[in-house]
């Protein structure tokens, strides 16, 4: 990356609440004014094709609480609550099953959270063998895992590769003793050191680091420290996120005041360093977080214009409907989503009730289909080719979206891309606000309640 000048007045500017696009629309847009039999139908429906399967597993149980963490957790420290969460996933899969075609392979599968290593390594065995003997697993499976290495035992990753996974990532943020006391989460180097070698010894494929760049006390010099070390181990792919500060949606971010937090140039340094560094090792820079080993088949497929960006991030299994299990969780078919109870207590009822713990979802209208994917080859591709995206969509790209490239001038003259007559191709700069680009594509962006998101920076 060429040296980057942090302009203070183009922070202000383009640090705005914006969607992260895992899904478009973002899941804000998901209503429970949609029946239950609606979604049954189009689940239906969708599975009138032999269409490959992604399997997602949400696994909520943590024993305490990162203060940075947006994800849906249920804290306890009663180990008892994962077998019987277990045994309500187990009905969930059973009352989905019926309406599954048999023919339809799983070629991914993956277990998130939460803690999915909350779970005793006998009840990871137990969640295997109920999906192996539900689903038909692809030979060639990507199956990956979040693991949390502080409560880890090696029996643990031997259990996840008796079932089947190869892929394994593991939560670091930063190694820096300070920032970790900020946050609430302790995990000396040693430690992740540790579980990175029981990875490699017990067989699994792919080991993945997740860093997050503006947390407490975060300066460009302590997260270099950071990525020094986990360099050292070598790891086959970087997570880097932004971290996201929405005190409204997660209580237990109030306590990171924002005057402990860096200020928006100093995140877009940290991003910046962060791609420098990595790249300068033969990492390939995914798009908006992800990094790969120039040979891992994520870098492949960016190069093939093949990636895909859903739920999970960045993935190369982006033909495959994701049909998610466990409270919380969403699938995401051929022109829907749906969404499981985000509480345990209604998820139980419904499942105790015979029913889907279906909670709320999203139809998508044929003008939703051809930004989503519009917004999807940018994330992906770090540009858009018109005659590419006219074949995609099957009408004129630049036709349609005429109002949206008008639009983009001033980003232009900002620096964040470059427009010719038959492409749009995004910058140094314009990779790191990527959120911003893809927000000028977005139907919805001058109408959405802004509160939803976190900022871009």
């Amino acid at each position: 990356m060429s040296m980057l000048k942090v302009d203070l007045e183009l922070v202000k500017k383009y640090n705005v609440p914006g969607p992260r696009y895992t899904s478009y629309p973002p899941a804000t847009h998901f209503t429970n004014e949609v029946s239950p039999e609606v979604f049954v139908e189009q689940i239906s429906a969708n599975n009138q094709t032999d269409r490959d399967l992604s399997l997602y597993f949400h696994l909520p149980f943590c024993y305490s609480l990162c203060w940075f963490c947006g994800c849906t957790t249920v804290i306890t420290a009663d180990q008892k609550k994962s077998s019987e969460y277990l045994r309500y996933l187990e009905r969930e899969m059973d009352l989905m099953k019926p309406l599954l075609n048999p023919k339809r392979k799983v070629v991914q599968l993956h277990f998130g959270g939460g803690t999915p290593t909350f779970s005793l390594p006998d009840e990871i065995r137990r969640l295997g063998d109920m999906i192996h003997s539900r689903f038909t697993l692809a030979p060639d499976v990507e199956a990956g895992v979040e693991v949390d290495p502080r409560r880890l035992t090696r029996d643990h990753l031997v259990a996840l590769r008796e079932v089947g996974f190869n892929r394994g990532s593991m939560g670091v943020q930063d190694d820096d003793p300070t920032v970790q006391k900020a946050v609430h989460r302790i995990q000396p180097f040693e430690m992740t050191r540790q579980v990175v070698e029981w990875m490699r010894e017990v067989g699994f494929h792919s080991v993945n680091i997740d860093l997050i760049y503006g947390l407490p006390y975060q300066t460009p010099p302590s997260f270099t420290r950071t990525l020094e070390e986990i360099l050292t181990l070598k790891p086959d792919r970087f997570a880097v996120f932004n971290y996201a500060h929405v005190p409204w949606l997660k209580p237990a971010q109030k306590i990171l005041k924002p005057e402990i937090l860096p200020s928006p140039e100093t995140k877009l340094e940290l991003l910046k360093l962060t791609i420098e560094r990595l790249t300068s090792e033969g990492y390939v820079y995914i798009g908006m977080d992800h990094f790969a080993r120039a040979g891992d088949e994520l870098a492949l497929a960016q190069r093939q214009k093949t990636l895909q960006r859903n739920f999970q991030g960045y993935s190369t299994r982006g033909g495959a409907d994701i049909y998610a299990f466990g409270m919380s969780s969403i699938s995401q078919a051929e022109g829907f989503y749906w969404q499981n109870h985000k509480e345990l207590p209604a998820y139980y009822g419904a499942l105790d009730a015979g029913k889907l713990p279906l909670h709320r979802g999203y139809v998508m209208s044929d003008e939703d289909k051809i930004r989503r994917t519009t917004i999807m080859r940018l994330m992906c591709d770090l540009g858009l080719d018109y005659e590419a995206m006219s074949k995609l969509l099957g009408q004129d790209f630049k036709e349609h979206f005429a109002h949206e490239l008008d639009s983009l001038d001033d980003m232009e003259g900002d620096g964040l891309l470059v427009k010719t007559p038959r492409s749009l191709i995004l910058t140094d700069l314009g990779r790191l606000l990527i959120r911003n680009i893809a927000m000028r594509f977005d139907a919805y962006a001058s109408s959405r309640k802004e509160n939803r998101f976190s900022r871009t920076i």
